[in-house]
């Protein structure tokens, strides 16, 4: 509190209070705008002024730029190098918070080569993790960390489903838990084609290493028909009221 008085003080004692004062600030910026322009030109002048200086500074940039780029490669390549072995056990999955579960998830779908990136935060319209794969697939993902015994409801999925298609533009949406799923929500997730990937699906993937490619069946390039598919689909949809979640997800 002592700090934030003496702050506003000094703001207030730095604030002109008189019109004179306010002319002389005026004044004050005015010539040091020109001042500042003055030095520019006169710099500018002399990088072109000597054909040398404008090189290594050229030169110079160019160095910085490439490795700036040989940088985030190789942390790229790092990172992949280091997920390329991940396995993680369930009982390590139920002991993660809902977000560390969904950058799990993200190091999950990397690992399998996927360019996977974490976008869940509040008003994230239901995805968590979008990704896409070296077949054109673009994944969309709604994680959901339950408590023991949890299952995630067809309420779920009616969001997943009003917002992957159009909001995130995704060719494939997917529901990861590590709880399981209600009746309702496995029907409505057939019917909308939705991936759901419960408890017994998630150990496959993550503690035996099957790929995430091959637990969805994304083993050929996408075709435009199954886009057009997926559009009608969405397009002929009108949610009603479906059979929710006794239990609550966490």
């Amino acid at each position: 509190m002592t700090r934030r008085k003496s702050r506003s003080r000094l703001l207030r004692s730095w604030t002109p209070a008189k019109p004179s004062e306010w002319i002389a600030a005026l004044f004050v910026v005015l010539v040091a705008v020109a001042l500042l322009v003055r030095g520019i030109r006169a710099l500018i002048g002399v990088i072109f002024g000597h054909w040398y200086i404008a090189a290594g500074l050229g030169f110079g940039f160019v160095i910085v730029i490439a490795t700036v780029l040989w940088w985030q490669v190789a942390a790229a390549r790092r990172r992949s190098d280091r997920l390329r072995h991940l396995r993680l056990t369930l009982h390590e999955l139920d002991g993660m918070r809902p977000q560390a579960f969904e950058f799990a998830v993200r190091d999950l779908m990397v690992r399998d080569g996927m360019n996977a990136k974490h976008v869940g935060r509040r008003g994230d319209k239901a995805a968590d993790v979008v990704a896409l794969d070296d077949r054109g697939h673009r994944v969309v993902v709604q994680c959901k960390h339950t408590t023991t015994g949890g299952k995630v409801g067809a309420d779920v999925v009616y969001q997943v489903n009003g917002t992957a298609w159009h909001a995130h533009g995704a060719n494939v949406a997917v529901i990861v838990t590590n709880g399981d799923f209600t009746r309702g929500a496995r029907e409505s997730a057939a019917e909308f084609r939705i991936h759901l990937i419960g408890r017994q699906d998630l150990a496959r993937w993550a503690a035996e290493g099957e790929s995430v490619q091959r637990l969805l069946g994304l083993t050929s390039p996408l075709r435009r028909r199954r886009r057009l598919r997926r559009a009608a689909v969405t397009r002929h949809h009108s949610p009603s009221p479906r059979e929710t979640d006794s239990q609550e997800v966490t």
